[in-house]
């Protein structure tokens, strides 16, 4: 099912079994089939942290996936402007309506095929609340099929959610080391700069 254009679609279903009823889109919805990795990451980020997450980007920007986030915080929109550089397919999910007039760096992305920015708010919801964050956060979490998490504020609403994820089923990874303890210590899986080639190998 695709969708590009202008104006905000509603999607009903997709082949995936994935359930996308009540969400808005921009772009092509192929993209929700496509193996996913989920990014959430706190407004704050440790410099090495930083670092590291520059280098699984880069790392999986050329790979056959598609990368699902909000890319709203400052270091999820890091991430956005690496992989928009590469290859790999974005799904892009914003805590609020999908705005008429859509960044210009994403406009050709989506006419490619390569970007869907895809909404559970209508365009009433002109911006973001922490409420509306939070439900976002949930849809990235949902639509991934692993999540990775560079960082988390301890007893954050990252950490939170990661709890919910590690306990529905669903294979949550961080960096190995002492800013993700907390993390590990709920059941995240950590991983090392040499394990950033595994991470989209270990997609279903």
């Amino acid at each position: 099912m695709s969708s590009a254009g202008t104006s905000s679609t509603m999607i009903q279903t997709c082949e995936s079994g994935l359930s996308t009823e009540g969400l808005f889109c921009i772009g092509d919805t192929e993209l929700v089939n496509w193996r996913k990795i989920g990014v959430i990451c706190s407004v704050k980020c440790p410099g090495s942290i930083i670092l590291q997450t520059y280098g699984l980007m880069q790392s999986l920007r050329n790979e056959d996936i598609a990368v699902v986030s909000g890319f709203h915080s400052p270091m999820e929109r890091e991430c956005l402007n690496i992989l928009l550089r590469g290859t790999c397919g974005i799904v892009f999910c914003p805590a609020r309506g999908i705005p008429r007039r859509i960044p210009s760096q994403l406009k050709k992305p989506i006419e490619d095929g390569r970007v869907l920015v895809l909404s559970p708010f209508d365009e009433k919801h002109k911006r973001p609340t922490s409420d509306a964050s939070i439900l976002r956060n949930r849809l990235v979490a949902a639509l991934g099929d692993v999540v990775f998490i560079p960082y988390a504020s301890r007893g954050g609403k990252v950490e939170e959610l990661c709890k919910e994820i590690i306990g529905g089923g669903k294979p949550v990874y961080t960096f190995a080391g002492e800013h993700s303890a907390s993390l590990t210590a709920i059941g995240s899986q950590p991983i090392t700069p040499a394990d950033f080639g595994c991470l989209s190998g270990d997609l279903p």
